[in-house]
């Protein structure tokens, strides 16, 4: 990889990243819509579902991690569309600088904010009672785990920055995203659900991820890992592929 792709993206995401912490209130708005669901499935709905052994924050946490993530990005599709819109892109392009360098910088800026808000939103739960067995090693698999579903649905995001063409429109792709842990055993155990619906919620990605993530947060045997790495690795090929097109439609 050239040493100046890499110079020009460091010095790219160091301006991105300057944006964010001068707006901090847009990442802890990221986190405010997940803790304000874990508070309310937690002690108001916590009651009346039956996960077991388990605590319910214990059970509730992954899926609202992937939730904050799912929250996040939206603000990655917002800032590159601004950057478009302002015409930093053709400022660039005249520059003698990597021509991909901006869009990671905006992806690297959504893992480092969004990283943030994670950490926020497990500090939370400890306080609720959120505790864990795990260990360094289980640990770190789902900090890798976050991070990859991270890097996938940011660059779905690229794509919505690149695509849009409002501002209202920015954000709309996220809805899916967030929606979908709700149709998976993030709330609740699939076993309750009716049969194509269990069936939905049993073979799509979020399911496989979470289920990853809480059995390493349990210290269990994680059964479900590739299937949930499969998933990451693909979106996020898929993903890249589609926003690298789209970038190159956008500077053609």
């Amino acid at each position: 990889m050239p040493t100046h792709f890499l110079t020009d993206t460091a010095a790219l995401t160091g301006r991105t990243l300057r944006h964010v912490t001068r707006s901090l209130d847009t990442v802890l708005s990221t986190a405010v819509m997940p803790i304000a669901m874990m508070l309310m499935f937690v002690y108001v709905l916590g009651g009346a579902i039956d996960t077991g052994r388990a605590q319910y924050v214990d059970y509730l946490l992954p899926g609202i991690l992937l939730i904050t993530i799912g929250s996040g990005i939206s603000y990655t599709a917002f800032r590159l569309f601004m950057d478009l819109k302002s015409g930093i892109l053709e400022r660039f392009q005249s520059m003698p600088i990597a021509r991909s360098g901006l869009l990671w910088a905006h992806v690297l800026t959504s893992l480092v904010a969004n990283l943030f808000s994670l950490v926020i939103v497990v500090a939370v739960a400890l306080l609720m009672g959120f505790r864990s067995s795990a260990g360094v090693l289980q640990w770190l698999g789902v900090a890798g785990i976050l991070v990859l579903f991270t890097l996938a649905l940011t660059w779905i995001a690229v794509i919505a920055g690149l695509s849009a063409s409002s501002v209202d429109g920015v954000g709309v792709f996220s809805y899916p995203l967030i929606f979908l842990p709700f149709v998976s055993s993030a709330f609740v155990p699939t076993a309750t659900m009716p049969g194509p619906v269990r069936w939905f919620a049993e073979n799509q990605p979020v399911t496989s991820i979470v289920d990853t993530i809480r059995s390493l947060l349990a210290d269990q045997s994680a059964g479900e890992s590739w299937s949930a790495l499969a998933w990451c690795a693909g979106i996020l090929v898929i993903a890249y592929a589609g926003a690298m097109a789209a970038y190159r439609r956008k500077i053609a």
